[in-house]
């Protein structure tokens, strides 16, 4: 699964990670979050993720 990065401050959502603080669990990909999820960092949605290379 890919990695992607918040354009506005960097931060990188792992899927093997998830965002368990959002109740994220651990192998859900960028793609199935849902469309509400925001940066834990900075609080922009889903639209200012890149894929990481």
């Amino acid at each position: 699964m890919k990695k992607y990065r918040c354009e506005v401050c960097d931060y990188i959502y792992d899927p093997e990670l998830g965002d368990p603080e959002a109740g994220v669990k651990p192998g859900t990909a960028f793609e199935d979050l849902p469309e509400d999820w925001v940066c834990p960092l900075c609080g922009v949605g889903k639209d200012e993720f890149v894929p990481v290379d």
